[in-house]
């Protein structure tokens, strides 16, 4: 049998990075996290952001001085924690209401219907950057909480709507029609037979959809909207001037936050935009392969049936 190139490939980059995540706090000295916007070399004063191999910033630093290489290693759990988190809230939502509404009937087929149709004519990221926009969601002390479900919400329809399409399609086949004839009940038809058909396309989903999850909250961050926010007030919370006087401030180091000023820094300081660019880039390419290598190995698993 040939090897499943795709999926040895994707496994081998996501161990990678799962080594990354067990090393960083070992190897990343914590000074170069710290904001240092003016160093010296050379009797020379420097002013951040610093340009890679200077002052021993192998990649560079971002506007504040830190150390490129340090976030990205540091942010890594963080980033791969946020994007699993919410595609798996999504699946754990949408998997039971998709298979719940194979039947095409009742309040769940309409319930999957519209949310697909609702969020199929408005562009995902113009829905993320309206809801988390809404004013008591930036001052929501558990903000974090409300971004991540409001991030898995999005696409809960399009994915229930899968769901149920296979889960409908089973349903037509021989067996399971043999059962229903035998007294089985809609319950046990999708415990018994549509779900254990469908895992293989769960999994297959699921993988590419953490590519489309990585892109999505890239693309949020580079309208500075980053699920780890929160608000800080400087001011009294109702006044006559109008909102509360604050700001929001970054709270993480995952790797969307770094794409905050991509276009003000493009020009003056292209690695603050190269570096996490190719890291988002890493992951999505890696989910993707893990997603493909899936649908190969379960096409040859089927084949050989």
């Amino acid at each position: 049998m040939k090897r499943n190139y795709l999926l040895i490939v994707g496994l081998t980059m996501l161990l990678f990075l799962v080594f990354i995540m067990i090393i960083t706090p070992s190897v990343v000295n914590e000074e170069r996290l710290v904001e240092e916007r003016i160093q010296f070399e050379e009797g020379k004063i420097l002013k951040a952001p610093f340009p890679p191999n200077t002052l021993n910033y192998k990649l560079g630093s971002d506007s504040d001085g830190r150390d490129l290489l340090s976030l990205i290693l540091v942010g890594t759990k963080e980033t791969l924690l946020i994007i699993f988190s919410i595609t798996l809230l999504r699946y754990l939502i949408a998997v039971p209401l998709g298979l719940y509404a194979s039947k095409k009937d009742g309040l769940s087929n309409w319930l999957v219907g519209g949310w697909n149709a609702l969020f199929s004519s408005i562009p995902t990221l113009l829905a993320g950057i309206f809801l988390i926009n809404m004013p008591f969601i930036i001052f929501a002390e558990n903000r974090y909480t409300l971004v991540i479900i409001i991030i898995a919400l999005l696409e809960v329809g399009r994915v229930s709507y899968i769901i149920q399409e296979q889960g409908y399609n089973t349903l037509q086949k021989e067996f399971t029609i043999a059962s229903k004839v035998q007294g089985a009940k809609d319950s046990q038809l999708i415990l018994q037979h549509v779900f254990p058909y469908l895992i293989p396309t769960i999994v297959i989903h699921f993988f590419m959809d953490l590519g489309r999850v990585t892109i999505l909250v890239a693309q949020l961050g580079i309208f500075s909207i980053f699920v780890t926010q929160q608000f800080v007030q400087t001011g009294p919370l109702l006044s006559s001037m109008g909102p509360p006087f604050g700001f929001l401030e970054n709270t993480g180091y995952n790797w969307a936050t770094m794409l905050n000023g991509i276009k003000k820094e493009m020009h003056n300081a292209p690695w603050l935009v190269l570096v996490p660019v190719i890291a988002i880039m890493y992951i999505t390419f890696m989910f993707n392969l893990i997603g493909e290598g899936a649908k190969k190995y379960f096409l040859r698993r089927d084949s050989h049936m």
